[in-house]
């Protein structure tokens, strides 16, 4: 058998939380039968309250029973677990309406000499038994139809308030005591209930927050492997299929390009492993020299201007425009058959604005090989700096695209 200790200690913290909130909210129905006891003991020297105490006891003792069952389906209720508490919270409020007219009809005479003793006894009983019922039926009914449910019960116990010769001093006691006791404790145990759920909204919210993290981690996983290797694996292909043809005629070329190749895959494990310990920056000019050389391999004629001011850009926008580089070459080499391609950065109106222009694009695409993830991932990367990536109308056979990036005042 474990150890209540243990017990505790196996719970999260939610779960811990919720065994707090549900046994303050159980002790309102267990308070119900000491107020009795207290009420009953202070009545008993009336004449012919024995009966009438008895009843008091035993019904504050059932009642407490009820509403401890009624105060669990009713939380589970509103924790929205299934439950019956519709069931317990009309055998809970019919047994407290009982109850009432039991103690009211078996009470002191309310004419006699102690009539305001006897009547204070019943009218006190009363209303702690139609307010205890009044807690459970406030979680787990809305306000408006709690409120109407109290309305009703009060009702129900007017007549037997007739019955027993009580007057308008017991009629105003019943009244202004449950004024004072049925919003009080009905906005306590409601507290306790919407306290608990608010704790496991945010353990939920904080579960879904950690699976977004893991999502977003490989997420930023795939889109940066996505533009290290493209390239990489392109330049690769294109001087492999170089040095196939040079080998088949015997050129002693084709030694070197399996070495530039050899070269290459050995950087692309480098770059590999940067990525997955999530160090890996681009740099905007060694970008742009790799791209130029890559291009040139494929006798693409590659113009780029980064103009005079490039190193005094934010170092995050010299990054973000290096994997733009990176990307678009990876593009020219797979989706075109470019002769000649622009790289052009300018700033204006406080913008960082980073030009790609390539021709040889064909009327029909390239059938390519993945769904086509290294634009979104540019907007991506783009959108982390408010930036946008842009493709304007080009000519026939052009392609061109617009990177912006707002600079720091």
């Amino acid at each position: 058998m474990r150890s209540p200790l243990r017990s505790w200690t196996s719970l999260s913290k939610p779960q811990r939380t919720e065994l707090y909130f549900r046994w303050s909210l159980y002790s309102m129905p267990l308070l119900l039968l000491p107020a009795v006891l207290v009420v009953a003991g202070a009545g008993s020297d009336l004449p012919g309250s024995g009966n009438a105490v008895r009843v008091s006891v035993l019904v504050a003792l059932a009642e407490t029973l009820l509403g401890l069952r009624a105060c669990r389906t009713s939380l589970d209720h509103y924790l929205k677990r299934p439950t019956d508490h519709l069931r317990w919270l009309a055998v809970n409020g019919g047994f407290a309406v009982a109850g009432s007219w039991a103690v009211l009809l078996l009470g002191p005479d309310a004419g006699g000499a102690d009539g305001s003793r006897a009547t204070l006894f019943t009218s006190t009983v009363s209303v702690l038994l139609l307010v205890m019922a009044f807690g459970p039926a406030s979680i787990g009914l809305s306000l408006p139809h709690a409120a109407l449910a109290a309305l009703g019960g009060f009702l129900l116990v007017v007549p037997a308030m007739v019955l027993a010769g009580q007057g308008l001093a017991g009629t105003a006691g019943l009244v202004v005591g449950s004024l004072i006791m049925l919003p009080v404790l009905g906005g306590t145990c409601r507290s306790f209930a919407w306290l608990t759920s608010v704790v496991w909204e945010l353990d939920t919210a904080r579960e879904a927050q950690s699976r977004l993290a893991v999502a977003e981690e490989r997420l930023r996983f795939s889109r940066d492997l996505h533009d290290v290797m493209g390239r990489n694996l392109t330049t690769i292909a294109l001087k492999s299929e170089l040095a196939v043809q040079l080998a088949r005629r015997g050129r002693e070329e084709a030694a070197d390009q399996m070495a530039e190749v050899q070269k290459i895959a050995q950087e692309s494990q480098r770059e590999v492993r940067d990525v997955i310990r999530g160090y890996r920056t681009a740099d905007l000019h060694a970008e742009a020299i790799g791209a130029r050389a890559v291009l040139r391999s494929a006798d693409v004629d590659c113009e780029i201007d980064l103009g005079e001011h490039a190193d005094e850009l934010p170092a995050p926008v010299q990054s973000v425009f290096g994997w733009v580089i990176r990307e678009a070459t990876t593009n020219v080499l797979r989706h075109s058959e470019a002769g000649h391609c622009l790289i052009r950065l300018r700033t204006e109106d406080g913008r960082a604005v980073l030009e790609l222009e390539n021709d040889g694009v064909p009327e029909v695409p390239f059938p390519s090989q993945g769904s086509g993830t290294g634009l979104r991932g540019l907007r991506e990367r783009l959108a982390a700096h408010d930036g946008e990536l842009t493709l304007p109308t080009a000519d026939a056979g052009v392609f061109r695209m617009l990177a912006t990036v707002p600079l720091p005042r």
